[in-house]
């Protein structure tokens, strides 16, 4: 049987980092010899794929033709290993098992999506085949912000759901409600991440708040960063720029997932 673990990486709010977190991890757990899918069912508005160098040129099928029934989990799976570009950090991924599933950044695919909606049973399907068809160890899925049945399918059938948020007040009460949905449904394992602290703050006192305030675990909590900006999502930080606190700290959250039984 195969025992691939379902990771959705998932904010209340946008503008928490989430897709270039989602991006980062995985392409740590792939460097650690993992076999990696990422699914990107943030279909309204998709953009992972520019983290991995990929344009609506280069990606082929995409998650809207298989819900569409043009297209088979197998003829969406991109190798990212076997087609790096010349980003530094992207490089280091050459040969290794990581799989994008990308949504469409093509208008009039987004625009038949948010008219008809999505076919959640055909979804959930497209979740399980992917990590049985590509023997999967770890599937991340880079879920739409805040709560609609999409992103419920995906913390329901989650194995681990990480949760981001900023250190601010609205993203603490989205939170707080987030979190209390993934108990209700079970999710096995559910962490924290806290993202864009301010430098000037005390990262453990943070960390401990945190947990107490969600009696949940706080896997990392990473910095406010100028240069994360100047990247521009032009490469994967976290391979190009190691020894940088953030990569360091977001290193911490992938051993974390690592860890999870």
């Amino acid at each position: 049987m195969n025992k691939g673990k379902i990771v959705s990486i998932h904010s209340f709010r946008g503008g928490t980092g989430k897709s270039n977190t989602t991006a980062n991890l995985a392409a740590q757990v792939a460097m650690a010899g993992k076999r990696v899918g990422v699914v990107d069912t943030d279909i309204q508005s998709p953009g992972i794929h520019v983290l991995f160098g990929l344009d609506e040129n280069k990606m082929g099928k995409t998650m809207n033709d298989f819900l569409h029934g043009t297209a088979t989990i197998r003829e969406i799976g991109f190798p990212i290993g076997d087609h790096v570009g010349g980003a530094e950090g992207l490089s280091k991924l050459a040969g290794k098992n990581l799989w994008l599933f990308p949504s469409s950044i093509r208008g009039r695919e987004i625009s038949q999506i948010l008219r008809d909606g999505v076919d959640f049973n055909k979804l959930n399907e497209g979740l399980q085949t992917t990590i049985s068809e590509f023997d999967l160890d770890y599937l991340f899925i880079d879920t739409h912000p805040g709560l609609n049945e999409e992103t419920l399918l995906s913390i329901a059938t989650s194995d681990v759901l990480i949760i981001i948020l900023r250190p601010d007040n609205q993203d603490l009460q989205g939170t707080s409600v987030t979190v209390d949905i993934a108990r209700s449904l079970d999710v096995p394992n559910q962490m924290l991440m806290v993202n864009k602290a301010l430098p000037k703050y005390d990262f453990a006192e943070i960390k401990n708040e945190i947990e107490a305030k969600f009696n949940a675990p706080v896997a990392g909590v990473l910095p406010l960063s100028f240069d994360i900006a100047e990247n521009a999502s032009g490469d994967l930080f976290s391979l190009r720029y190691p020894d940088h606190q953030w990569s360091q700290a977001l290193r911490g959250v992938a051993q974390a997932v690592l860890a999870v039984e």
